[in-house]
């Protein structure tokens, strides 16, 4: 049967147009039961015995839940007791229009075949479909859809021992649904009635009957605007809207980043409970900017939510914040939130703080990212659940109450674990990290494999070249190899040579869709999180010595000048001679006694290395520092036994040197072929006001950093010693590391300025490791189109897709560096458990108001000194923001002054345990000292 529409629409020009639109309906679309002999289908999903044991219903039923319980219960639908669900067509194409996230989540629930959930496709079945009538809403119309379905179903398998409960908690569908002899229960009536496991009810999502249930009749919020206001304020300019971003170091401040046109954007300060008004970490936010007599400056006090309080804001808390610098040059743009435009809330992890009540049900539950407020759970396991990690998810936070409410989603395993505590760190990071489904491993290249005559055939034969890699040690995912051999002219020729991992991941396959999602590899402190399956990232994509393996190469002939005389890009055949680590490639180098066609190799890529760096370092190069470490992992316990800083040599500068020359030749190649949709890499030059803190350190030593320009700033960082310090030079680049920019993936048709501000290179893109970056395996494609080595693809060359996909390559690639800081944050916390207490002598890196930033050199380390403590009174602080300093107790503390701490780990909170600092000298009377925390900020200059 064929449904049709026609309607007008008016074009660009002014024309009339006509549409006709055809809606095809069918009798042959089957109900997927096992019971039914009518449907004539080839496979069932829904189960013939489908008993779930429930004090409503103690017969075989379906369930068939309506769009809003899918929106708001998908932790219920998602628990493996929940099986024979039929999602209707109708509340499908709802929830994609309303929801991403849980879009994607009821997928992959309607995939998991143990689930037996159905979609019918109610919309093309001809006795199910209905048309809207004359004043009827969208939502009233699919509505009656979900009735009429349901009643469809309960007719169809009435006769066959089977009925099918209708799930809303909408009040008006479910009298209309009784009204029409329907079975039909609220969400939480239905969960409640199951007898095989209570604990569900806990993941039921609170209703707005329960949200007003569990808050105090005392306001201490404003009421947000509604949309409709907010989209006419911003219209106006009378309000900005914004992403809203919590402090880490204060609970009471937020900054909410205004974008505007282009790279401009605005930050605007937020401080007090009452002008943050609600919102949480990245929600989309709108704010009113407040008068120029009410702007004030950042606080300069760390300052934690430390435990429950009642609904309502104290006096002490907001003094707090008044506290901070008070001059004018000081004070930043500042606001208040007024509505929300879009919450991004995702479950949180963390721990479930106990209430003081015996028998209570309600409880705070304490994020593990200190930026997320602390969210009231209802829970019947609060003893269970005690001491182990938890997801909880937020359901509303009403204007009476001072926390959010919430439900508990599903506990991950016991605090302090370190299984545990490495899916928190993923999960808090959204690092997915699942495995690989079947349908990404069916793409996998059939074992045993082996290159082909047709490979052979559109590939240049380079297996007869000494090629060798040189990486970290116990590195597996081996992207790239180098060669260097003498030419008959004088010159050299230098090839760089990349694992060809696009000819095993096709455009749009689902191993395509499955690396473009995770972006990245993820390396952790003992662990790897692979962007591709481990087939193609260890073993066939992986350039191993003594294998014959697929690549592609970019050669050039250069001069004893290193001066490049032609570069060329070819698909390839190598056969790697070695397979080398940085030690092991400098020892060959050193010794003189060796002289082997791979150490001469090496030495000639040594020599040239050094002419490239030292011309990119006078063209304005920066060469910046940020202290990294290593760990020694036990092999049985896989405990750290040993941490230290990672130590560089001579061979790490000359692989870095020759993958940077790749990647500018690669860069500049498909931007000449592709100027519209080339994918490139820039660093934008940092603001004048993020060097503040930097010239501040200088001029506390009567130095001038100069900052107009990257060779300015370079050239500065040079000249700046100090006699008798000579760690000061490295603590400045430190320093000026944290005053860097992120450098950011985009696409050349959306972008104007693609300088690379650190490396001082007009263009740039990511083309050396394909193995583990998604953008490295887009750049290869674009690549290969340019020389004629494969056809293109609609996406590709699609800029606005192309500009998608870097948003998404940015964001994956800022979370992977979080969660391995977070990483070695969790391990330099089990090498001092297992150490105990240990003196050490470190610099202030940075000075707070209450506080100072101790970076220990040994170790990598950074924590802070807390100069108070709650059970004694505080020693008299005095605190210049200028210089900066800290002046306790008469004794002045400043940036990069030598001190000697006591590290050793508190674990007093399980959940938040804590590098504990304390000064030992100098010795200061009448200090006493907080529990520090280490901080994970170390935002380094990204290549």
């Amino acid at each position: 049967m064929l449904k049709s529409k026609t309607f007008v629409k008016k074009t660009r020009s002014g024309g009339i147009m006509k549409i006709v639109r055809e809606h095809y309906l069918r009798d042959d679309i089957w109900c997927g039961s096992e019971v039914c002999t009518e449907c004539k289908q080839e496979e069932s999903v829904l189960q013939k015995d489908a008993c779930i044991e429930s004090n409503l219903c103690s017969f075989p039923h379906y369930l068939l839940p309506d769009t809003n319980v899918v929106l708001s219960q998908i932790d219920i639908l998602e628990d493996p007791l929940i099986k024979n669900v039929i999602i209707l067509q109708t509340v499908l194409q709802e929830v994609r229009h309303r929801s991403a996230p849980i879009y994607k989540r009821l997928k992959d629930i309607l995939h998991d075949k143990e689930k037996h959930v159905y979609t019918f496709t109610n919309e093309h079945h001809r006795e199910t479909y209905i048309e809207r009538e004359q004043g009827e809403s969208a939502n009233d119309r699919n509505d009656r859809a979900i009735r009429i379905s349901t009643k469809w179903y309960s007719d169809h398998l009435n006769n066959k021992g089977l009925k099918v409960v209708l799930l809303t908690n909408d009040r008006g569908n479910k009298e209309k649904a009784e009204e029409a002899g329907l079975l039909t229960y609220r969400c939480e009536e239905y969960v409640k009635s199951l007898i095989a496991n209570p604990e569900l009810v806990d993941r039921l999502a609170l209703t707005n009957d329960d949200k007003n249930e569990i808050t105090s009749s005392k306001v201490l919020f404003s009421e947000h605007l509604p949309l409709s206001r907010i989209q006419s304020g911003i219209k106006s300019g009378t309000f900005q809207q914004g992403t809203f971003r919590a402090s880490r170091d204060n609970y009471l401040e937020a900054t909410v980043f205004v974008h505007g046109e282009g790279d401009d954007s605005t930050e605007v300060l937020i401080q007090g409970l009452q002008n943050l008004n609600r919102a949480v970490h990245q929600d989309l936010v709108a704010v009113e900017i407040l008068p120029l007599n009410q702007w004030v400056a950042p606080s300069s006090v760390v300052l934690q939510d430390e435990g429950p309080k009642e609904d309502d804001v104290t006096e002490e808390e907001e003094a707090e914040l008044k506290s901070g610098p008070s001059g004018v040059a000081s004070r930043k743009p500042t606001g208040r939130v007024v509505g929300i435009i879009k919450r991004n809330w995702r479950p949180f992890c963390g721990m479930l703080f106990l209430s003081q009540i015996k028998e209570a049900t309600r409880h705070l539950f304490t994020p593990a990212d200190r930026r997320i407020p602390r969210i009231r759970i209802e829970t019947r396991q609060a003893a269970t659940l005690a001491g182990q990690r938890i997801m909880v998810a937020i359901d509303g936070w009403p204007k009476h109450s001072r926390y959010p409410n919430g439900h508990f989603v599903r506990s991950l395993g016991s605090a302090g674990d370190k299984e545990t505590e490495t899916e928190v760190l993923l999960l808090e990071h959204d690092v997915p990290h699942q495995d690989f489904s079947q349908a990404v491993l069916s793409f996998l290249p059939k074992m045993p494999w082996n290159i082909t005559e047709e490979d052979m055939a559109v590939r240049e034969d380079l297996r007869n070249l000494t090629v060798c890699s040189v990486d970290p040690p116990g590195c597996t995912d081996i992207d790239d190899a180098l060669h260097c051999r003498d030419l008959p002219n004088g010159n050299q020729e230098v090839g760089v040579h990349i694992a060809d991992v696009s000819h095993f991941i096709r455009p749009g396959n689902a191993m395509d869709l499955e690396a473009a999602n995770r972006g990245t590899t993820v390396y952790l402190t003992g662990r790897r999180i692979d962007m591709v399956p481990e087939l193609l990232s260890s073993n066939l994509c992986s350039l191993r010595s003594s294998v014959e393996r697929l690549a592609f190469s970019c050669i050039w002939e250069i001069n004893d000048k290193a001066e490049i005389v032609q570069t060329r890009f070819t698909k390839s055949v190598i056969n790697s001679k070695a397979s080398l680590t940085y030690a092991e490639a400098q020892m060959r180098i050193d010794d003189a006694n060796m002289n082997d066609d791979t150490t001469k190799s090496l030495r000639g890529l040594n020599r040239l290395a050094k002419i490239l760096k030292k011309r990119r370092i006078e063209k304005g190069a920066l060469t910046l520092s940020s202290p990294e470490v290593r760990f020694h992992i036990d092999s049985e316990t896989h405990d750290p036994i040993d941490l230290q800083t990672k130590e560089l040599k001579e061979t790490n500068s000359m692989v870095e040197e020759f993958m940077l020359l790749a990647n500018i030749s690669v860069a500049q190649k498909i931007y000449d072929e592709f100027s519209e949709c080339a994918l490139l890499r820039k660093h934008p030059a940092p603001p004048p006001s993020n060097y503040d803190i930097l010239n501040k350190a200088a001029k506390s030593k009567d130095l001038v950093i100069h900052t107009d320009s990257a060779k300015a700033l370079a050239d500065s960082l040079d000249a700046a010693q100090v006699d008798g310090f000579p760690y000061f030079n490295t603590l400045l680049r430190i320093l000026a590391t944290r005053c860097m920019m992120q450098a950011v993936y985009f696409c050349s048709g959306m972008d104007s300025d693609f300088h690379h501000y650190g490396l001082a290179s007009p263009i740039y893109t990511h083309f050396t490791s394909p193995i583990r970056r998604y953008s490295d395996i887009i750049v290869h494609r674009l690549l290969a189109v340019a020389i004629g080595a494969d056809s293109t693809y609609p996406d590709l060359m699609d800029k606005h897709k192309q500009s998608a996909l870097c948003n998404n390559l940015n964001y994956r690639h800022k979370m992977a560096q979080y969660a391995q800081r977070a990483s070695v944050a969790f391990h330099t916390q089990l090498f001092f458990k297992s150490r105990g207490i240990l003196n050490e002598e470190g610099f202030i890196l940075f000075v707070r108001k209450n506080a100072i930033i101790v970076l220990i050199p040994k170790f990598g380390l950074e924590g802070t000194v807390f100069f108070e403590n709650k059970d004694k009174p505080s020693p008299k602080l005095i605190f210049n923001e200028e210089a900066p300093s800290l002046t306790v107790e008469g004794h002045s503390f400043n940036m990069f002054d030598k001190v000697k701490v006591t590290i050793s780990l508190d674990a007093s909170n399980v959940q938040h345990q804590k590098i504990r600092m304390s000064l030992v000298e100098p010795v200061i009377s009448g200090v006493s000292v907080a529990p520090s925390e280490p901080e994970a900020k170390r935002a380094k200059l990204d290549r």
